[in-house]
């Protein structure tokens, strides 16, 4: 999966952070980590009346009409009555919560790779997952740390250690929100400097969708590609992926449970480390001094992969022209390749560019549409859906597996193309498979 080498990418090159909600503590703790909700009821169990008053705040049989950190701010005011503290309170509920359950792969990736966390769990698991590997802990309310350690745990809501500072209700959200404090600076530099992988949050998270918004007006103004992926344990919705897409610039990695999405990331890296030096020093060889890529560096399906990468960690922009040249010369060149003689994985690793490009780059007004848009004419007018002699049935494969992670505004724009230009019905079959 190349969305599994662009992270793995980032984690070999040290620029990697992990975004970790309350999935990510239920995962690693074996489900005993409570949720949001679950948390505030069992704070419930310490007021008088506690099954009425639970049920007036999270009814069975309707919606709640009040939000979570709504329901914390009126359960604070309950427990202050009975001379309890909700702050004090919940770290003694969250103390309890230790490391459970298989995460043989979690920790190995813990254990051993420089990377950044930004966390709203209270909790120290991350921590502990990372075993001899440094760390540190940064919490608001203590010293922010100013040595050097291969691992940094930002806890944006506060953690255990500081139950004070923690975000819990809704005067506290209201505050995080709206503070330009270090660690509101903090989520913005790590979004905009790194490739983020959120784990254990739903995408209807309220307080998600705040912070990943402001990425989302950077990475337009300044026209890079997306750099946020979400691991999703169950399937997501098409509609779903495609508003997330469009709106927050999130890619999702749906049916993926964290072990397996760790044990494939772990499997990545060497690979990566390999290669990450020298494709660093050829893409700026490239870009800054007109060299050009090698036709057998470009035949291996793996180049293209490793010249995206190499684009986002030198930091370059899409609104680069010469980023824009060299992209369109590479694909122009790739499709040259398929018209060589005995050139069929040529066709496949074409298909599989111009999938991966239409999914992570907005392709219209550019000046690489025009290149873009007649090479997916020639990969889709090169393919078939049957073992028909001199068309490639791997490339058709690509194009039906992959289809959906393209953008929706992209797929809008190689549907009006194809059904303009019309090769096969092979391709009306792909372009007309998602509306």
């Amino acid at each position: 999966m190349s969305e599994i080498f662009e992270i793995a990418y980032a984690a070999a090159t040290n620029r990697l952070c992990l975004f970790t909600g309350t999935g990510f503590s239920k995962a690693v703790s074996g489900g005993t980590a409570p949720t949001w909700q679950g948390l505030l009821e069992k704070l419930c169990d310490a007021i008088p009346n506690s099954a009425k008053f639970k049920a007036s705040l999270f009814p069975k049989d309707k919606p709640s009409a009040l939000s979570l950190e709504e329901a914390a701010q009126i359960i604070s005011l309950k427990l202050a009555a009975e001379d309890k503290d909700i702050y004090n309170e919940v770290a003694d509920i969250i103390k309890a919560i230790t490391l459970s359950g298989e995460n043989k792969n979690i920790s190995a990736f813990f254990q051993n790779r420089p990377f950044r966390i930004v966390t709203t769990n209270y909790d120290k698991l991350a921590e502990t997952l990372t075993a001899e590997n440094s760390v540190q802990s940064i919490t608001p309310g203590l010293p922010i740390p100013r040595s050097s350690a291969n691992i940094k745990v930002y806890h944006v809501h506060g953690s255990i250690d500081s139950p004070k500072n923690m975000v819990i209700t809704s005067d506290d959200y209201f505050k995080f929100l709206n503070a330009d404090s270090y660690f509101s600076r903090k989520l913005s530099t790590v979004l905009h400097e790194n490739t983020v992988v959120i784990l254990g949050y739903s995408l209807g998270d309220t307080n998600l969708k705040a912070i990943i918004n402001d990425y989302k007006g950077f990475s337009k103004s300044h026209v890079v590609g997306s750099n946020i992926f979400l691991v999703s344990r169950s399937v997501v919705d098409q509609n779903v992926k495609d508003y997330y897409s469009h709106c927050y610039g999130i890619r999702v990695l749906d049916s993926l449970e964290l072990e397996s999405f760790f044990d494939k990331l772990n499997a990545a890296i060497p690979k990566a480390e390999e290669v990450s030096v020298e494709s660093l020093k050829s893409i700026r060889q490239v870009v800054y001094e007109n060299y050009a890529f090698t036709d057998d560096y470009l035949k291996l399906e793996d180049s293209f992969y490793q010249i995206i990468s190499a684009i986002s960690a030198e930091g370059l922009s899409w609104n680069n022209q010469a980023v824009v040249k060299v992209i369109g010369d590479i694909i122009e060149r790739k499709t040259d390749f398929t018209r060589e003689n005995n050139a069929w994985v040529q066709y496949e690793h074409l298909a599989r560019w111009l999938i991966y490009l239409g999914a992570i780059f907005e392709l219209k007004g550019t000046t690489i549409e025009d290149k873009y848009l007649d090479a997916v004419i020639r990969s889709m007018a090169t393919m078939s859906k049957d073992y028909s002699f001199g068309y490639s049935w791997n490339a058709y494969k690509s194009w039906q597996e992959r289809w959906s992670s393209i953008t929706v505004s992209n797929r809008i724009l190689i549907r009006k193309h194809i059904k303009v230009n019309n090769p096969r019905q092979d391709a009306l079959t792909i372009v007309d498979g998602i509306e």
